[in-house]
């Protein structure tokens, strides 16, 4: 099984941008995925949610500005990052409960995306 993010780069403060993340092999439900974010130094710190209902939650420092949401295979899911400031700046990592062909449940991590906002 592997988990891989996309689309993190260089914004201007008040910029957007959407990280996408795609879990793909021996997958045969996907539970909760989740997108942290970590600055060097620090540990990650849980982002935004959602589970494979549909239920989200955010951190308090982003809520009205960011959006998870899940995509039309059950295995993505994005992150809308609107209006971003310059103490978003982090590397995003994708995380996942998934759950295999034999019904083993796990965890996994991306390899995280870098994002940067500075002017």
């Amino acid at each position: 099984v592997q988990v891989a993010e996309s689309g993190g780069g260089s914004v201007q403060p008040g910029g957007s941008l959407r990280l996408s993340c795609v879990a793909s092999g021996d997958i045969f439900s996907v539970l909760n995925m989740r997108w942290y974010r970590r600055t060097p130094g620090s540990p990650r710190d849980l982002v935004a949610s959602i589970s494979n209902g549909g239920v989200t939650n955010y951190a308090d420092s982003v809520k009205g500005r960011f959006i998870i949401s899940r995509g039309s295979a059950e295995t993505t899911v994005f992150l809308q990052m609107n209006n971003l400031k310059p103490e978003d700046t982090a590397t995003y990592y994708c995380n996942a409960d998934l759950v295999d062909s034999r019904k083993s449940m796990d965890n996994y991590w991306g390899q995280g995306t870098q994002v940067t906002v500075s002017s």
